[in-house]
């Protein structure tokens, strides 16, 4: 990573069901779907073969079983993680994984807060709760002077699906998403940048790997 990165979705995609739905996913899919796949058929062929080299020796049945071993388990994880996707539609965030879909309306969020993960790349997430489901957007990844972060136009309007409600803690995070949305306009230092601010003061604190951000901590980032 040179520098940050905006994840300029293509809102063409058909991974996503409508044109109407902005996508959320930091990483757009046409650029790891790729790798997945390819991550897919090499696991598939390792199994293959590690099955017929056991074949050789072992009664089919017991040679089968240790194909699907080796191979079932990178394959599956690989095919799953095409899968998944995140996109809001109106003010609902949508979250798609492999065993079905979770639906949160964020401007009838009773919890908003700001989830950081520090490690070689740290991240920075929005964990969203209407009281029966919580959902996380991932914001940014950050490692060696330079990330990736949410494009503009997905920064924008989930700032304002959170301004939508009456939570003043949803409300304090769409300012810092504001704030964000501002210093990625201006092409400003990643120092000036809200949500690297905040793998800051995590690292700061040493509350790591992972920690939410109090609300002090989230006001001191406007």
């Amino acid at each position: 990573m040179t520098g940050p990165d905006r994840a300029d979705p293509d809102r063409a995609d058909p991974a996503y069901p409508a044109p109407q739905r902005t996508p959320l996913d930091l990483v757009p899919p046409r650029l790891f779907a790729p790798r997945l796949r390819k991550i897919a058929l090499i696991a598939v062929g390792v199994g293959i073969v590690v099955g017929v080299v056991a074949a050789i020796f072992l009664p089919w049945p017991i040679a089968l079983a240790i194909g699907l071993v080796v191979g079932a388990p990178t394959a599956m994880s690989a095919v799953f993680g095409m899968r998944g996707r995140i996109w809001l539609a109106g003010n609902t965030v949508h979250v798609r994984r492999v065993l079905g879909e979770r639906q949160v309306d964020v401007s009838r969020t009773v919890s908003a807060e700001l989830l950081v993960h520090v490690a070689r790349v740290s991240q920075v997430g929005v964990r969203i709760g209407d009281g029966n489901k919580t959902v996380t957007v991932p914001l940014a990844l950050y490692a060696h002077g330079g990330g990736r972060e949410l494009d503009l136009v997905a920064l924008r309007k989930l700032a304002d699906a959170l301004a939508a409600g009456e939570l003043v803690a949803a409300a304090a995070v769409a300012s810092v998403l504001v704030q964000q949305l501002r210093a990625e306009a201006l092409d400003a230092g990643l120092e000036q940048r809200p949500l690297y601010r905040a793998v800051k003061i995590a690292t700061d604190a040493g509350r790591t790997p992972r920690t939410t951000l109090t609300d002090s901590e989230v006001a001191s980032l406007l």
